[in-house]
């Protein structure tokens, strides 16, 4: 990706806490919503869960050591795929930051 689009996608990203970990999230863009309009499978807005701190291995599987773990895509699914109290609080936040930009969109467009 270029620094150019690395920035861009930065500038979508804000942090969540949920359940005592911080969760990165991206805000959808207008093309990913029309993307995710026609599954409305909430999961599908997993993929905007970029990042994670205060994670640890034994937060994700029984028996896992008491070390913060990097940020893993592929984990971070499957781990909210059972994790409902996580998942619904992740996905209202990526729904709603989107609402929020249209919105600022919409009051730009007024001025």
């Amino acid at each position: 990706m270029s620094a150019l689009a690395d920035k861009i996608r930065k500038s979508r990203q804000k942090v969540e806490p949920v359940g005592g970990f911080d969760f990165t999230i991206l805000r959808p863009t207008d093309l990913d919503m029309m993307e995710f309009s026609r599954s409305r499978n909430p999961a599908d807005l997993v993929k905007f869960v970029v990042g994670w701190d205060k994670v640890k291995e034994m937060d994700l599987l029984p028996g896992g050591d008491g070390h913060p773990v990097p940020f893993d895509a592929d984990a971070c699914s499957e781990w909210l795929a059972d994790r409902t109290d996580l998942m619904v609080p992740l996905v209202e936040a990526i729904t709603k930051a989107y609402q929020e930009h249209k919105q600022r969109q919409e009051d730009a467009a007024k001025n």
